[in-house]
């Protein structure tokens, strides 16, 4: 599918950070959000695009909001999705993806607390933090059509990685998969996050 509709742009994202260029990717119609974790505290490079997602959101603790920067257009393929040779598609599946900086992993939570770094846990997270999440989730409702639903286990990391949980999609039911999901489910990867996110409270923000 290569319409695209609806605007391209996440209102007030940084596009410094901008991959397009260096790796245009396919034009398709987004039905999907993903949702990952970088488990890190800060923007990551991406290896200068080759693995980046359309948009990263990083805390910004003193104000209480997520700083957004986009680095694709919203119907325009990202990379952060592994895509296996002769099965599904992944990451031109009419895919929108997300990076929320910070961690799903409750060890390295655990020790990034006992030293004294902050960051978000997002299992966890702050209803700041979320609530900025279900904003941009409804403005790709609204203006993509993305419905605002997504799979009912969300089992936290480690279980999360490979299949540990159950959680992850066939290449069926991805193929008619619309809605919004994480890492952990899409078929032919193998990582866990985002984790046990609070993915029931972050609908009821998103449709609030």
């Amino acid at each position: 599918m290569s319409t695209r509709t609806g605007p391209q742009h996440y209102p007030g994202a940084n596009r410094d950070h901008w991959y397009q260029d260096d790796f245009g990717g396919a034009r398709m119609e987004v039905n999907v959000v993903v949702l990952h974790t970088t488990e890190g505290r800060s923007l990551p490079g991406y290896g200068g695009g080759a693995s980046a997602p359309n948009l990263t959101a990083v805390p910004d603790f003193a104000a209480k909001k997520l700083k957004w920067y986009q680095h694709f257009d919203i119907d325009i393929s990202s990379r952060a999705l592994v895509n296996r040779p002769g099965g599904v598609e992944t990451n031109t599946l009419n895919v929108c993806q997300l990076e929320l900086v910070g961690t799903c992993d409750p060890r390295l939570h655990s020790t990034w607390q006992t030293n004294g770094r902050m960051h978000v846990y997002w299992p966890k997270a702050p209803q700041w933090a979320l609530a900025d999440v279900a904003r941009f989730l409804a403005w790709m409702h609204t203006h993509h059509d993305v419905p605002l639903r997504g799979p009912s286990l969300w089992p936290a990391y480690p279980k999360s990685a490979g299949n540990g949980g159950g959680q992850r999609m066939s290449g069926a039911r991805w193929n008619d998969f619309r809605g919004v999901c994480g890492h952990m489910h899409v078929p032919e990867n193998e990582h866990g996050d985002p984790g046990a996110i609070d993915f029931e409270r972050l609908m009821q923000l998103a449709r609030g």
